[in-house]
């Protein structure tokens, strides 16, 4: 019991005299008297050699030796925890976790083109429902019940009601314009229109459309031509060809389509252009009478043209995106090819 006790006591002594610097002293402490293999569970293992009439003073010599490594642990245990959180600790100057930034879809950055060209030149941005009825869908455009042109058009119809469509093109809104509007009017109609096909790379069951529309005294085909070269330079550049071929749309009297030269091999021929050098871009013609007079505007004082273009073959003629269904699928891979337009 003797020579026991004269180890503690020089254990005592080291552990008074203990002072740690840093974490790792500290450690090196709790491993030597207080590990699972350390002094205090040694010293509590010699219980068992220590005679009978003797183990309650030897329990209460080992049991304060004991809380006196305890003691010394817990009162430099904040050099452990000041550790840690000097690990953790952000360091202010290094750079910032970087954030991926979004972009915007392919077909919302060339609609924005195209209208910021329009609103140059005079022309304001006009919406409508997409949801749309008979009269402004079809009956006002010159296109009464069982015209012909009807057929051109796969239409969805809601509820079975045959008086209510989803719209088959944004020609609609410039109807509701029309309606609602006296002359002068100059705008330009972006959304979304819907037909009743089957998807493919080369057909939707929606897509985007931006049409426009001018009416005023004296416009002429000469206005509308010109409208168009200043849009096609704006958009494709001033070393792009031109050209307008004769076509038929109900609500435009005389009606053509504009073609542009192939922006992909100059005109010289690839698949873009199917090797005619020539891309179609649009529709147009000056606006039908009949169509003015269902507005109650007078075709021998009011003239003026229209035109439609697909912003899904904008896009595909600007970035060489040639199935349709990869913009609506929502594809991240695609997506990030357009961080930079």
């Amino acid at each position: 019991m003797q020579e026991l006790q004269q180890q503690i006591r020089l254990y005592e002594e080291e552990i008074q005299s203990f002072q740690p610097s840093d974490a790792r002293e500290l450690e090196n402490y709790r491993i030597k008297f207080l590990g699972t293999k350390g002094i205090v569970k040694q010293i509590l293992g010699e219980m068992k050699n220590v005679p009978v009439e003797q183990k309650k003073q030897a329990g209460q010599v080992l049991n304060a030796f004991k809380q006196l490594a305890e003691a010394k642990y817990e009162a430099y245990k904040h050099l452990s925890s000041s550790e840690k959180k000097k690990d953790h600790a952000v360091d202010m100057t290094l750079p910032g976790t970087p954030v991926p930034l979004g972009t915007r879809h392919p077909l919302r950055s060339t609609e924005n083109k195209i209208v910021s060209i329009f609103e140059k030149i005079g022309f304001t941005v006009a919406t409508g429902p997409e949801i749309e009825d008979d009269w402004h869908n079809f009956t006002s455009l010159n296109m009464p019940e069982h015209h012909p042109a009807r057929d051109m058009q796969d239409t969805f119809y809601v509820a079975q009601n045959p008086d209510w469509v989803l719209r088959t093109h944004t020609s609609s809104v410039q109807a509701r314009v029309m309606e609602s509007t006296t002359p002068p009017v100059r705008v330009l109609c972006p959304g979304r229109v819907y037909r009743n096909e089957t998807i493919s790379a080369r057909a939707h069951c929606f897509f985007h459309q931006c049409e426009g529309l001018y009416i005023d005294k004296n416009v002429s085909f000469a206005d509308l031509k010109q409208t168009l070269y200043y849009f096609v330079t704006e958009m494709f550049g001033e070393d792009t060809r031109v050209r307008f071929r004769p076509s038929y749309f109900p609500f435009t009297e005389p009606s053509a389509e504009m073609d542009i030269s192939c922006t992909v091999c100059g005109g010289n021929g690839c698949s873009l252009c199917k090797h005619t050098g020539w891309v179609e871009i649009l529709g147009c013609g000056m606006v039908h009478p009949n169509m003015l007079r269902n507005f109650n505007i007078d075709p021998e004082q009011y003239t003026g043209f229209a035109f439609g273009m697909g912003v899904e073959r904008i896009t595909q003629i600007k970035y060489q995106v040639n199935d349709l269904r990869l913009y609506s699928q929502n594809d991240v891979r695609f997506l990030r090819q357009f961080q930079s337009i």
